[in-house]
């Protein structure tokens, strides 16, 4: 399978943009005329690799776009023309690169383009879900209550991802400063007590001689050790690019003890608020399933979203869809149902997203009353087991000494 970027024509002649996979530029052709996108040009993405903790992508905070909506939701709203609304708030910005990118827009709009397709135009800033509820603001004429739910969804998505972060943040922040002090420990301190030992000619106990050797693989094999450290993540971030490679790693991360729940619930959670918000803001079900796969934050849940979507399209109900790919709690698939029976579909699926914030915030509660004492077991353990294995034969030596 590969990834190909195509350029094309929707059904109401919008020009739209993205990737697909696919074994060949045919499969995927035939793939999106089902969609009714014409095609208009298509090509296989290269991969790129990249250096890692050097460079960057350029990028605009969530916070950053969500003050933005709701500024130019209350511009728009009282009657400012979007151009003015987009400049001033353009020449606000301390942020250089989304200035930059305001400004294009502007352009854009004075010379005759749609909000929407002016946006789309700057993908890292304004993604798939951002253009389309825009659109579809175009079209029913309030964008401004739009752009205010635009920021409300955005704020919930930063304040629920943030806190997922934390609570993962939290363990590799621990076990790295661990690591650390041990390395220095390691290159530092135990050669200092080694020649003293040696100089002394005490009979080292299993444990110091265990650290000791440790010690002289570290220094002799620093460089090494870096460059395979270097070499694992350089290698890990290129698979992980791969398709197959995501597909694998966020498989694994699912099945992760403890961990692999919350990002199960995570994933829902933003799924389900996803299609709520596109629902409610008039796209309809089959681009909105599209959008949202894109969004879930996981290979492996947007494979599903993208699988349900194609039963939607043959004619199945979503629930039932849902409920074939095997990936969503039957609670959700149930409730779905009921709001499939009652025509309050994006009403269910916004009380969904609600109970797994609520599931996701209190894990994460969970996570980090268990991670503390245990980070702490590991951080002092890793440090103490040095210290220790340092000071035993000092006993043996002051004993034989008394």
């Amino acid at each position: 399978m590969a990834i190909f970027k195509y350029r094309g024509k929707n059904k109401v002649g919008t020009v739209v943009e993205g990737e697909r996979t696919g074994r060949n530029a045919n499969d995927v052709i035939t793939a999106l005329e089902k969609e009714q996108i014409q095609v208009l040009s298509i090509e296989r993405k290269r991969l790129k690799f990249a250096i890692p903790f050097i460079g960057g992508r350029k990028s605009v905070s969530l916070k950053t776009l969500a003050v933005f909506n709701r500024q130019l939701s209350v511009m728009f709203n009282a009657g400012l023309p979007i151009t003015q609304a987009i400049g001033i708030l353009g020449q606000q910005q301390k942020d250089k690169y989304f200035q930059s990118v305001l400004t294009e827009v502007r352009k854009d709009v004075e010379a005759g383009a749609n909000l929407s397709n002016a946006m789309r135009k700057h993908p890292k800033v304004f993604n798939d879900l951002y253009t389309s509820m825009i659109q579809a603001g175009e079209a029913s004429g309030n964008l401004d209550t739009i752009l205010l739910r635009l920021s409300a969804y955005i704020e919930g998505q930063s304040k629920l991802i943030g806190r997922v972060k934390t609570a993962m943040t939290y363990p590799v922040v621990v076990v790295t400063i661990a690591l650390v002090l041990t390395g220095v420990l390691l290159w530092k301190v135990v050669p200092v007590f080694q020649g003293m030992f040696t100089q002394m000619g005490a009979e080292l106990p299993v444990l110091t001689q265990i650290v000791t050797n440790a010690s002289q693989f570290f220094i002799s094999n620093m460089l090494w050790i870096m460059l395979a450290i270097v070499g694992i993540v350089f290698a890990f971030r290129s698979y992980y690019r791969t398709f197959k490679g995501r597909r694998v790693i966020d498989n694994i991360k699912l099945k992760i003890w403890v961990f692999g729940d919350v990002l199960t619930k995570l994933a829902v959670a933003r799924v389900t608020r996803t299609l709520a918000t596109l629902l409610t803001s008039g796209v309809e079900i089959i681009e909105s399933l599209t959008i949202t796969a894109k969004t879930s934050g996981n290979a492996v849940i947007e494979d599903a979203v993208l699988k349900s979507r194609a039963l939607v399209q043959e004619g199945k109900p979503l629930w039932e869809s849902w409920e074939e790919t095997k990936r969503f709690p039957y609670m959700v698939t149930q409730m779905v149902a009921v709001g499939e029976q009652t025509g309050s579909l994006s009403t269910m699926l916004g009380k969904v997203a609600d109970f797994y914030d609520e599931e996701c915030d209190q894990a994460v509660s969970a996570i980090t009353s268990l991670m503390e004492p245990l980070m702490i077991v590991i951080l002092g353990g890793l440090v103490g087991t040095v210290v220790i294995a340092m000071y035993l034969p000092l006993f043996d030596i002051v004993g034989k000494i008394g």
